[in-house]
C-alpha cells in the first residue's frame, strides 16, 4: 500500500470527479492518499468537495481531501496531476462556434474534416492549449517527478503540445476504445471470447485486430450489415458504433472505426444536418449536429443539476440508489445518471475510466492493460517517432509496455487517414508554437467551407477580437513563442 498525492485540475467537473473519487475508495493499494481538488469555480468546487468527503465516510474508505483555487497550491508536490480542466467551458465554445456560423463555416470552424467533434477545439482554442503548457511547466517546478494524466480535450493536439514545450511526463487519457465493447454487445458477443487491438491517434482509432473465439470477428460484422444494418436505429445521439457512417468507413478503409471515430469522418458525413441524419441517424445527426449536441447540454445540465442536487441535500445516503430515485425530481434522473449510480452505490464497480488503475499499475505495480496516448516509438511504423499514438498497452511500476501492432493498420487507415489528421494537428501546433496568426488563416483557406481568403481572416479577427481572447490576440499580433 503506498499513499500518494493526486491533484485533479478543474474538479469542479462534478461526474468526473466523483468517478475518480469512486475508484480510488475502491482501490485499496491507495489507501491513505491525498487527493487535492482544485477549481476556480469556488460554489462548483465546493459541492465537490462536500460529495466526496461524504461519499468516502460513508464508503469506509481512507482517503485524505484538500480543495483549493490555486493551482500552485494543489501542483505542489503531487506525485499525479489530472488535468480535466476546460478553459472557459462550453460557453466560450459556443461563442466561437456561433462566430464562425455567422462567416459561413458549419459548426464552427474547429470542426474540421477527421476533427468533427463538438468539443474538440484546436484553432480558436489557444486559452485551453495554453492552459495545458502552464499545468506542464509549473508541474516542472512543484512535483517534477509526477505524472501528468491529461484528460481534458483535445487530447491529441494537448499531449503532443506538451512533450513539444515540456519534458514532465505525460500520458493522454479516453475511453473511445470502449466501442469495442459496443460493438461486440450489440453483435451478441461474450467480451471474454473477444481478441482485439485498436491503434491510431486519439478520436481517431481502428480495430486492427478482431478475433471471436479463434474466429475471424469481422464475419460477425458483415453478417450484421447483411442482415440487421437496414434496421439500425440510434438510442442516442452518440450510440454510433454500427451507424451508416461507421460501416462506410469500414468498407472504405478496410477497418472498423472504434469509439469517436465515426464522428470524425470526411466532408461526405458532414455538410450539412440532412446528410449528418443520413449517415448518423434520425432524429438527432448524430452528436455533432446541432440536434445532437443541444441534446448532449440538456443531458449534462440534468446531471449537473442532480449532482448539484445530491451536494446540497446533506439527508441523502449516497450509497443508496432508491435514496437518489426518492430524493431528486421527477424527471432528473436520466439513464445516464442511473448507470453512474449504479456504480457509485456498489461496493466494488469501478467507473471504468483509465485514471486510478493506471496510477495502481504504477505505484503498486499492478499490471493491467490500458489503451493510452503515448509518443510514438516505432509502434505504427508509418508514424513519426514523437508523434503521440493511442495504443494498447501494459502497464506497471516501470511505466507503460506497447503492444506489438499486429495486423497492422490498413494502408487507408494510414494514408487517407491517419496523416492527414496528423498534418491538421502539425497546422495548429505550429500556429500556436510560433504566433503565426497566417497559419491559421491558411489552415482554413484549405477548409472547403471557404470562399475566399477574406472570410477566413475575417473570421479569425472577430475571434481574436472576443474580450476573454486578449491573450491569444497579443500572442498573434506579437508573433509570441509559447
Amino acid at each position: 500500500m503506498a499513499p500518494v498525492k493526486i491533484s485533479i485540475i478543474g474538479a469542479g467537473s462534478a461526474v468526473f470527479s466523483m468517478r475518480l473519487v469512486n475508484d480510488l475508495c475502491k482501490t485499496k493499494g491507495l489507501a491513505g492518499s491525498l487527493v487535492s481538488l482544485m477549481d476556480i469555480d469556488e460554489t462548483r468546487l465546493n459541492g465537490v468537495y462536500d460529495l466526496a468527503t461524504r461519499y468516502v465516510k460513508e464508503l469506509g474508505g481512507d482517503l485524505r481531501f484538500e480543495k483549493t483555487t490555486r493551482l500552485e497550491d494543489s501542483l505542489r508536490d503531487a506525485d499525479f496531476v489530472i488535468n480535466t480542466a476546460m478553459v472557459g467551458g462550453h460557453t466560450y465554445l459556443e461563442k466561437a462556434r456561433q462566430i464562425g456560423e455567422k462567416h459561413g463555416y458549419y459548426r464552427g470552424i474547429d470542426t474540421q474534416e477527421f476533427n468533427m467533434v463538438s468539443d474538440y477545439y484546436t484553432l480558436s482554442n489557444f486559452n485551453q492549449l495554453k492552459f495545458f503548457v502552464d499545468v506542464a511547466r509549473k508541474m516542472e517546478e512543484l512535483c517534477p517527478n509526477a505524472w501528468l494524466l491529461q484528460t481534458a480535450n483535445p487530447v491529441f493536439e494537448g499531449t503532443n503540445l506538451i512533450k513539444r514545450c515540456s519534458k514532465i511526463k505525460v500520458v493522454g487519457f479516453c475511453h473511445g476504445h470502449y466501442g469495442v465493447h459496443e460493438m461486440a454487445e450489440a453483435l451478441e458477443l461474450d467480451m471474454k471470447k473477444v481478441d482485439w487491438q485498436v491503434a491510431g491517434f486519439n478520436h481517431a482509432i481502428w480495430l486492427n485486430r478482431f478475433f471471436y473465439d479463434g474466429e475471424d470477428g469481422y464475419k460477425f460484422v458483415e453478417k450484421w450489415i447483411d442482415e440487421d444494418s437496414k434496421t439500425w436505429k440510434p438510442k442516442t445521439p452518440f450510440d454510433l458504433q454500427l451507424s451508416p457512417a461507421s460501416i462506410d468507413m469500414y468498407k472504405f478503409y478496410g477497418q472498423m472505426p472504434i469509439g469517436d471515430t465515426p464522428r470524425n469522418g470526411s466532408w461526405k458525413y458532414n455538410y450539412n444536418l440532412e446528410i449528418k441524419k443520413k449517415w448518423y441517424g434520425e432524429p438527432w445527426g448524430g452528436a455533432d449536429s446541432e440536434l445532437g449536441w443541444k441534446w448532449y447540454q440538456e443531458r449534462l445540465k440534468m446531471i449537473t443539476d442532480a449532482i448539484n442536487y445530491l451536494s446540497t441535500n446533506k439527508s441523502i445516503k449516497l450509497l443508496s440508489l432508491e435514496s437518489y430515485l426518492k430524493f431528486l425530481p421527477k424527471g432528473s434522473v436520466p439513464e445516464e445518471l442511473k448507470q453512474e449510480i449504479k456504480v457509485f452505490t456498489s461496493p466494488t464497480a469501478l467507473s471504468g475510466e483509465q485514471h486510478i488503475p493506471f496510477i495502481d499499475a504504477i505505484v503498486n505495480n499492478n499490471i493491467q492493460r490500458f489503451v493510452i496516448n503515448v509518443p510514438n516509438q516505432g509502434y505504427i511504423p508509418q508514424i513519426p517517432d514523437g508523434v503521440v499514438v493511442e495504443v494498447p498497452a501494459t502497464v506497471d511500476r516501470n511505466g507503460w509496455h506497447v503492444e506489438k501492432i499486429d495486423p497492422p493498420l490498413s494502408e487507408k487507415v494510414i494514408k487517407m487517414y491517419l496523416l492527414p489528421r496528423m498534418l491538421r494537428m502539425e497546422w495548429a501546433l505550429h500556429a500556436i508554437i510560433n504566433g503565426d496568426k497566417e497559419a491559421l488563416i491558411e489552415f482554413l483557406v484549405r477548409d472547403v467551407r471557404t470562399k475566399s481568403y477574406e472570410q477566413a481572416v475575417k473570421v479569425i479577427e472577430e475571434i481574436l477580437s472576443l474580450p476573454e481572447n486578449e491573450k491569444m490576440r497579443n500572442h498573434y499580433s506579437n508573433k509570441q513563442k509559447l
